[in-house]
């Protein structure tokens, strides 16, 4: 009978925690990101039915619509700064640190959001303390991508990255159909009168339990063992971002233009679209319908994309979707314009989870596969974030712009969007596709050969103990006799 060593009984013990660490390490993804757009889309959808009325009271509609979607884009414009600021410290601190305070910080400002008096109270300091809290959300969402992204994708197996990674994603879907949602419900249990005065409060104000819960399952993830491993080499870099401009700017461009098109329909579909609705054809709920729809839809959609590009490619699939979104904004308006609004969910569904999904799943091991473990964090972040401001954060308020210049029509909206879809084209068709060319290739090795990266030979004492303390084992020398002992 053979007796179990201690070691052998500690290896066994430890890749149990390693199987259990990586479902935590998904769960914190979906969790943590479902909570952070969650507040981040309230601010998105209140600003369609709610804020131009309570905080904007101007003196013509366009001028209350245009300046409600100003703070909207202020937000998203915030974003780069707090994914500059979380790529400097997540590339030389670690990632989860980084997460935790950006939960943090989301929800502090959303509750605040649901406390602020309205311009009729406090007149223009209204203005600016909601200004403020959506920099903070702004901030708050730069930082968290990111993280969140490379979390799941530095885990992964190298065949499924693209399905790891789309845990972060499936966090939008979640978080638009909890902030639609709650919209929905408050919408249907309350008057119009009671929604405008205190019922858009109700969903700010339920971030702090949902921040909460996302904090309870966050902080019991580690960082990845690749990033554990360059961090104890001591070749970190002391200024990450300027390593990132300096010697890798072309898949930065490549990162901000597949942001591009992708986001700028989405932004279109769930927060200008309402609008619209409610200007051309006196009905905004049946687009929060259509949205909560599709977004429930995509928490099956966009994992079903992620791991269809593990396995196809990711660019096959982008590009393709891309070509889409150059259609879909006319095919949007002329639906929007003249369809029946019974069919509106099938349009959205269209939009968001066959054309939006299929580039948005992929997206997060995409964008990690581009950068080297060193300045990867914020290689992601600057590129994601500012991909979403050229792309998706003005796009509600161009969106009205430009209708107001085409005559109060949407067509050069169309043609706006289908401009994006070029460049976005170009973007994907100039990136690198590991998951085609490179297939189970792990992502040290896809950037072996960059200035300041670290590889490590798989089984070597480095590369052992940061596996180790991802899975929460010790590694200690007895008398000569390595030995594992898990901590909890």
């Amino acid at each position: 009978m053979t007796t179990p060593t201690p070691t052998t009984a500690a290896a066994a013990a430890g890749r149990t925690s390693v199987v259990h660490g990586k479902k935590r390490v998904l769960a914190s993804a979906f969790a943590g990101t479902t909570i952070e757009w969650y507040d981040f889309y309230l601010y998105g959808t209140a600003a369609a039915l709610v804020f131009n009325v309570q905080f904007f009271p101007m003196a013509t509609e366009l001028g209350g619509i245009v300046a409600s979607f100003a703070t909207l884009a202020v937000g998203v414009i915030a974003r780069p700064l707090g994914g500059i600021v979380a790529g400097h410290l997540g590339d030389r601190i670690g990632r989860k640190a980084l997460l935790v305070a950006s939960l943090l910080l989301m929800g502090v400002a959303s509750t605040l959001i649901g406390l602020l008096p309205t311009y009729e109270v406090i007149g223009w300091w209204a203005v600016v303390g909601l200004v403020v809290l959506r920099i903070l959300q702004g901030l708050s969402a730069g930082a968290e991508w990111g993280g969140s992204a490379l979390l799941s994708v530095e885990h992964s197996p190298a065949r499924h990255r693209g399905f790891f990674g789309s845990f972060t994603q499936i966090g939008s879907s979640a978080g638009m159909l909890l902030a639609t949602g709650a919209f929905f419900v408050v919408q249907h249990i309350m008057s119009e009168e009671q929604f405008a005065a205190y019922g858009w409060r109700i969903p700010f104000l339920l971030s702090a339990l949902l921040v909460a819960v996302g904090l309870w399952i966050r902080l019991g993830v580690a960082d990845a063992p690749e990033f554990l491993e360059h961090r104890a080499s001591g070749n970190v870099a002391a200024a990450p971002l300027r390593e990132l401009l300096l010697h890798h700017r072309r898949p930065l461009l490549v990162t901000i233009g597949l942001r591009l098109a992708q986001n700028a329909v989405y932004y279109l579909v769930t927060v200008y679209m309402l609008t619209y609705l409610r200007d051309v054809r006196g009905d905004s709920a049946s687009g929060v319908t259509a949205v909560m729809i599709a977004s429930a839809i995509g928490l099956f959609s966009t994992p079903f994309w992620g791991w269809l590009s593990d396995r196809v490619g990711r660019k096959v699939v982008s590009v393709t979707a891309y070509a889409a979104i150059g259609v879909f904004g006319w095919v949007l308006f002329a639906f929007l314009d003249a369809g029946p609004l019974a069919l509106l969910p099938l349009v959205v569904v269209l939009g968001i989870n066959l054309v939006h999904d299929a580039i948005y799943g992929p997206q997060a091991a995409w964008f990690a596969e581009q950068f080297p473990v060193h300045v990867r964090y914020s290689g992601v972040s600057f590129g994601y974030q500012v991909g979403t401001v050229l792309g998706g954060g003005l796009m509600p308020m161009i969106a009205a712009l430009l209708f107001a210049a085409g005559g109060n029509t949407p067509w050069l909206i169309a043609g706006y969007l289908s401009g994006l879809s070029v460049l976005s084209v170009v973007a994907a068709l100039a990136a690198k596709d590991p998951a085609r060319e490179q297939r189970g290739t792990e992502l040290t090795d896809l950037h072996a050969g960059s200035t300041g990266a670290v590889t490590a030979r798989p089984g070597s004492a480095r590369a052992e103990t940061a596996r180790a303390a991802a899975a929460g084992i010790t590694t200690e020398t007895t008398a000569g006799t390595p030995t594992e002992r898990t901590t909890v």
